[in-house]
């Protein structure tokens, strides 16, 4: 996993830039009620009592780090907006009331419903609480716009090791190139994409995404599941199937949806991680894979391998996906609307660093990843998304979170968590609930 502690990203030109990428500004245009609001959210859990130096430490660290940061909009017409650091935080959120067995789902997802704005600040929030167990379990919840998990577990590794100068984050950025410049840049780049178009086909570019499934209105929250299973058995398992931990992962959460009565074929969103360089920026871009009756952990590795030789999802005919910044807000995001989005999403985040098989001093007792969506029982969204699952693994255990919009197959948390202990059981699983 790559590593650095500084917000400037390389371009798709090569420049150093602290400038926000398409994705992050398709984030951004969702927080405006452009779509479905994202947050993400990294949760840990001790086997022991985290003292509250260590998270005043880590809340004092993250400030100072690539998530202190806010998004500042141009005025010169085709810049880029930019990241700028900022010192406006919440403070540190710690309950001194026992979490007991049953109670953490529930305590993190109430950490999520936080109200994050990644232009205004504060776009992150830190929480803990103690558990009936002796254990702590901590939250931290970013704005997607700032980063994605990957981002948000590098922030946290390099906080707890020392890694973050204080003074990093302390006044004006001037990293950044001057707007006009970038301006030129971006308008340049867009420019030479749209000569080399010839007759209307592409010059050794990426396809345009495939449509998106229709999507349905989402009222309520989402339903939410979270649990820890045995990496040794999980392994086997695959192995046993002929398939790999991650086709594994994508069998299993077609069998929960398909156990909640959603039908087959089922399309796939997976992530992959296109970083080249070290940045924080949201840095994955979308493959799929679709699910249909009779497929197996086998088969779906075949599916996946192929999946993950396609040239990932762009702006069609070639032209650079970058002409989306230089568009209207509205007019970007409805051009924009469901990219990246099928009937399921599965996002197999991996192994967190070896730093994190602690916290601090703390032996960690699991670690999870999740996107969720506050806010929208007050929005009027819609998405093709039924089903979202996030697979991480911490030392012996993978953590695997599902985070349910359909509010048909998965009218509450107990129905997602009975289909998902089910198809656990149906592989020879044994979960540990949050």
């Amino acid at each position: 996993m790559n590593r650095r502690n500084d917000r400037t990203v390389e371009d798709n030109v090569g420049h150093k830039t602290d400038r926000l990428t398409v994705v992050d500004e398709l984030f951004l245009h969702r927080h405006r009620g452009l779509g479905l609001p994202s947050v993400m959210q990294g949760l840990w859990r001790t086997d022991d009592h985290v003292g509250a130096p260590l998270l005043i430490s880590l809340h004092d660290a993250l400030s100072h780090g690539p998530l202190g940061r806010r998004v500042v909009r141009s005025k010169v017409p085709g810049a880029r907006p930019r990241f700028e650091p900022t010192a406006v935080t919440y403070p540190l959120r710690y309950t001194n009331d026992a979490l007991g067995e049953g109670e953490i789902l529930g305590w993190a997802d109430t950490q999520a419903e936080i109200d994050l704005d990644p232009v205004r600040a504060p776009g992150w929030a830190l929480g803990a609480a103690p558990t009936a167990d002796g254990g702590t379990v901590v939250s931290l919840v970013c704005s997607h716009v700032l980063t994605d998990a990957r981002g948000l577990i590098e922030a946290v590794a390099d906080a707890l090791a020392g890694k973050i100068d204080a003074t990093e984050n302390d006044g004006a950025s001037d990293a950044h190139d001057s707007d006009l410049r970038d301006a030129l840049r971006l308008t340049g780049r867009v420019a030479k994409g749209l000569r080399n178009v010839r007759f209307g086909r592409p010059l050794g570019s990426a396809p345009a995404s495939p449509p998106t499934p229709p999507s349905r209105p989402v009222r309520s929250k989402a339903r939410t599941a979270l649990v820890d299973v045995d990496a040794a058995a999980w392994d086997d398992a695959a192995n046993t199937a002929g398939g790999t931990p991650n086709s594994l992962f994508l069998s299993l959460t077609t069998g929960i949806a398909r156990r909640a009565g959603i039908t087959l074929p089922l399309r796939i969103a997976v992530p992959i991680d296109k970083r080249d360089t070290a940045t924080m920026s949201n840095g994955v871009t979308m493959t799929e894979v679709v699910a249909d009756d009779g497929d197996t952990p086998a088969t779906l590795r075949t599916k996946a391998s192929a999946a993950y030789r396609t040239p990932p999802e762009g702006a069609p005919y070639g032209i650079p996906e970058e002409i989306l910044q230089l568009m209207p807000d509205r007019l970007a995001a409805r051009l924009a609307r469901g990219a990246g989005e099928r009937d399921l999403l599965c996002s197999n985040i991996g192994r967190t660093p070896p730093l994190l098989d602690t916290f601090g001093p703390h032996r960690s007792g699991g670690v999870a990843m999740r996107a969720m969506h506050p806010g929208l029982e007050k929005l009027e969204v819609s998405t093709p998304t039924k089903l979202s699952s996030y697979l991480s693994r911490n030392r012996n255990i993978y953590s695997l979170a599902l985070v349910a919009l359909d509010e048909d197959a998965f009218p509450d948390g107990a129905t997602l968590r009975r289909c998902l202990d089910d198809e656990l059981a149906a592989r020879g699983l044994e979960p540990v609930h949050w």
